[in-house]
């Protein structure tokens, strides 16, 4: 996977296209982070159907490397809550772990992502929040 072949699915990821990001996953890829499976293409549009009908949500790339086997990055994920995401609302959808956000709130965090990548596409992807 090239960086032009990554630039792509963060766009698509930007553009919300989740049919799109999803076809970048081989079949029976393992997408786990922060506590949430999402073992199928509705499960993984379920997921981000929800959390984006209340956060603006983009990927920033600051640093970018690649091989045939692996594609590893740091960036800023930047939340922005266009309406209240309470509590409740992620205990119904199972997202416990997940903090609450006020309408007009913004997070900046920055993560490291790890995708596995075979025959150039995505097999797993792991994530860790750095401070």
């Amino acid at each position: 996977m090239t960086r032009e072949d990554y630039e792509r699915y963060a766009a698509a990821f930007n553009a919300r296209d989740y049919d799109a990001v999803y076809d970048f996953y081989a079949p029976g890829a393992r997408l786990a982070f922060f506590g949430v499976e999402l073992p199928t293409r509705e499960a993984f549009k379920r997921f981000y159907g929800f959390l984006h009908d209340h956060v603006e949500e983009s990927l920033s790339i600051e640093r970018f490397a690649a091989s045939e086997e692996l594609v590893a990055l740091e960036g800023v994920i930047r939340i922005a809550a266009k309406r209240d995401l309470t509590a409740e609302a992620l205990a119904a959808e199972g997202l416990d772990q997940f903090f609450p956000i006020r309408a007009g709130e913004v997070q900046e965090l920055r993560q490291y992502i790890h995708y596995h990548v075979e025959d150039g596409k995505f097999t797993g992807v792991s994530c860790a929040l750095m401070a």
